[in-house]
C-alpha cells in the first residue's frame, strides 16, 4: 500500500480508502437494526482492508445503516484501537442550530469520541453552496466542533458543477474535497488543482462505479487495458495525478481486495505500460467524430436535458461500448434531483433546446434522440 499526506491536515492515509455504501441489506429502515448477515460482511471487509494497509474508513448519515455497522464492527466485533485507522463520515445538516445533535447522533452510531474528517455531504447546486456556507448556517457550527477537537477538519463532498465546485473551495473554510475525478470524467480537474494550490485533501469518490461501471466493463475495454483490469488502470490514472490523494472502494468481496493489490503492488503508479493504455483508449475515441463536443457550451434553454452528460455517456458508447454503464446512469436522471439533475431527451424536451447554441454541422437533437431511443428503460 502507498500512502498520501491528505492535503493540511498533515495525515497520512492510503491511497485506498475503505468506503462504506455497498453493505448487503444496509438501506432498509430501521438504520440503527444491522443484521447478522451485514455484519459479517463488513467485519470480513475491514479484516481484508486493514491486511492490505487500507489505513481510512469512509461512510455517511446518507448510506443507510453504515455507520451503525462500522460502530459495531470496529468497536464491539473487532475492538480496533481508534489509533490505528483514520475515519470520515459525512452529513448534510440544513441549519447551524441542528449541526451539533446532528453529529452527536452520529458520534453514537460509530461508537467514538470524535470524527478525524467530517464532510458536509453533497454541496450539489448553488443553493445547498449558499445555505451550508452562510453565516450562521452548518459549516460554521461544523468549524466550531472542529475547534472542540469532536472534528479533525472539515470538508465537503460534491456532485455538483465546476464553478460550484470552484467557489466552494475558495471560501478557505474547508481542509479536505470529495468530489468525482476519472479518466471517463475530466471536468473536474481545475478543482483539483486549485484545491491543491490551498493545500486541501483531494478524496475522489466510487472510481470504479461513477467512474464508468468498471466491475461490468465490456471486453472492448478489458481487452484495451490489458495486463490491467479497467479498475486498475483507472486507479493509476486517478493517482497519477499527485494531487489525488484517495481513491474511495467500495469492496465487500474478498475479489476485490484482490483486484485492489494489483493497484499498488509496483512503482512506479503510472509508467510506459499505462501510457500505452491511455495511448491506446485514445485512438479508440478519436473513431468517433461527435466525440471532442463536451456540450458545456450548449444552452439547454428550458429542455432540463443534461447534454454534457448524454453526450459524455454516448463518446462512452460509441467509443468503447460501455452499454451497461449508459443503461445504469441514464435511467437515473431525476428532474429537480440535485445529485444527477437531468431529465430524459424525449422528442418534447429536445424541441426546446435553442438551436442557435448548436454548434455547426453538429447534429445534436439527432445523437440525443438516438442515445435516448437505444438506452431508455421506462415506459
Amino acid at each position: 500500500m502507498h500512502y498520501r499526506k491528505f492535503g493540511k491536515t498533515g495525515k497520512e492515509i492510503s491511497v485506498i480508502t475503505l468506503g462504506g455504501m455497498r453493505y448487503n441489506n444496509s438501506w432498509q429502515d430501521p438504520r440503527d437494526v444491522v443484521s447478522t448477515e451485514t455484519l459479517d460482511q463488513c467485519a470480513n471487509c475491514v479484516k481484508l482492508a486493514f491486511k492490505h494497509g487500507i489505513n481510512h474508513i469512509e461512510t455517511a448519515h446518507g448510506y443507510g445503516k453504515s455507520e451503525h455497522c462500522y460502530g459495531r464492527v470496529l468497536n464491539d466485533i473487532l475492538a480496533i484501537p481508534r489509533k490505528n485507522y483514520f475515519l470520515m463520515t459525512k452529513g448534510a445538516p440544513q441549519t447551524g442550530a441542528e449541526t451539533r445533535a446532528f453529529v452527536e447522533a452520529q458520534l453514537k452510531a460509530l461508537k467514538t469520541d470524535h470524527i478525524d474528517f467530517y464532510g458536509y455531504h453533497g454541496i450539489n447546486n448553488r443553493a445547498i453552496f449558499e445555505n451550508a456556507c452562510a453565516t450562521g448556517g452548518p459549516v460554521e457550527a461544523l468549524v466550531k466542533l472542529k475547534d472542540e477537537g469532536i472534528i479533525g477538519h472539515v470538508g465537503f463532498s460534491t456532485h455538483g458543477p465546476l464553478d460550484v465546485i470552484q467557489d466552494a473551495i475558495a471560501t478557505n473554510l474547508f481542509d479536505f474535497v470529495n468530489l468525482h475525478y476519472y479518466y471517463f470524467f475530466q471536468r473536474n480537474r481545475p478543482a483539483v488543482e486549485s484545491a491543491n494550490a490551498r493545500n486541501m485533501g483531494v478524496f475522489i469518490i466510487s472510481p470504479n462505479d461513477k467512474g464508468g461501471l468498471l466491475y461490468k466493463s465490456p471486453t472492448l475495454l478489458k481487452n484495451i487495458t490489458e495486463p490491467l483490469t479497467p479498475t486498475q488502470w483507472n486507479a493509476r490514472f486517478c493517482l497519477s495525478t499527485p494531487q489525488a490523494h484517495t481513491l474511495s472502494f467500495g469492496m465487500t468481496e474478498p475479489s476485490h481486495f484482490e483486484e485492489m493489490a494489483g493497484i499498488c503492488s509496483q512503482e512506479p503508479l503510472w509508467g510506459a505500460q499505462e501510457i500505452e493504455i491511455l495511448n491506446a483508449l485514445t485512438a479508440q475515441r478519436s473513431k468517433d467524430s461527435y466525440s471532442s463536443i463536451d456540450g458545456y457550451a450548449i444552452d439547454p434553454g428550458t429542455s432540463g436535458i443534461n447534454i454534457p452528460e448524454i453526450l459524455r455517456f454516448r463518446t462512452m458508447w460509441k467509443c468503447w461500448n460501455m452499454t451497461d454503464w449508459c443503461d445504469y446512469r441514464y435511467n437515473m436522471f431525476q428532474e429537480k434531483d440535485h445529485w444527477f439533475p437531468g431529465v430524459f431527451a424525449t422528442d418534447e424536451n429536445i424541441a426546446k433546446i435553442p438551436d442557435a447554441s448548436i454548434p455547426k454541422d453538429f447534429p445534436l437533437k439527432d445523437l440525443l434522440r438516438e442515445f435516448h431511443k437505444k438506452f431508455y428503460k421506462g415506459e
